[in-house]
């Protein structure tokens, strides 16, 4: 060797005996490592599963708990809608009874109460007629001569109103309409 070569900062030989060291030294570490993570490999693998399992059930717990509160946020809305809307429908169909009644009070059709009342009437007057004929009835038992003359003599029947008569044609009316088709139905037929 010469002086030059030894005493130069840079020796070739040193520097490739300190590289192939740190390379020597860098493949052990590697190997210890790899070692050390195949043996503590299943130890992380298995915590690494546990915390996962832990997060899934807190997530999924969670979510549920989304789920069930957004349920019954709809459940709620739907309840008020549908309340809402029956609302509306009763108010729609008493409008549309109302109209109708004051469309049939207009054409004179009698309302329910009118031909209760009329119903009422008819079976006071037919009570009254049969104790009229029972009185009547025991009179002739009583006296045979009082029979003859209670035969020839008319039972007097009470009067009844205008407004009675008035509501017992229109009903009648009405009847005989419903029975018969109209002629839009009769022309179609």
């Amino acid at each position: 060797m010469s002086k030059t070569e030894s005493n130069s900062p840079f020796n070739a030989n040193a520097f490739g005996s300190n590289v192939k060291d740190s390379a020597q030294q860098i493949w052990l570490a590697g190997l210890g490592a790899f070692a050390k993570a195949q043996e503590e490999g299943g130890k992380v693998f298995e915590t690494l599963v546990q915390q996962g399992l832990g997060m899934q059930r807190k997530t999924q717990s969670t979510a549920e708990e989304k789920i069930a509160e957004a349920t019954s946020r709809m459940s709620a809305m739907a309840n008020d809608i549908g309340a809402k809307a029956t609302g509306q429908w009763d108010k729609l169909e008493n409008i549309f009874e109302e109209r109708v009644a004051k469309a049939l009070a207009k054409l004179g059709v009698p309302t329910l109460r009118d031909l209760e009342a009329l119903n009422a009437r008819v079976d006071a007057l037919t009570q009254r007629l049969a104790k009229l004929e029972a009185k009547s009835e025991e009179k002739s038992l009583k006296t045979p001569a009082s029979r003859a003359s209670t035969a020839s003599k008319k039972v007097a029947i009470p009067k009844t109103s205008t407004a009675t008569k008035t509501a017992t044609k229109t009903a009648k009316a009405a009847a005989s309409k419903a029975k018969r088709p109209s002629k839009a139905k009769a022309s179609t037929l």
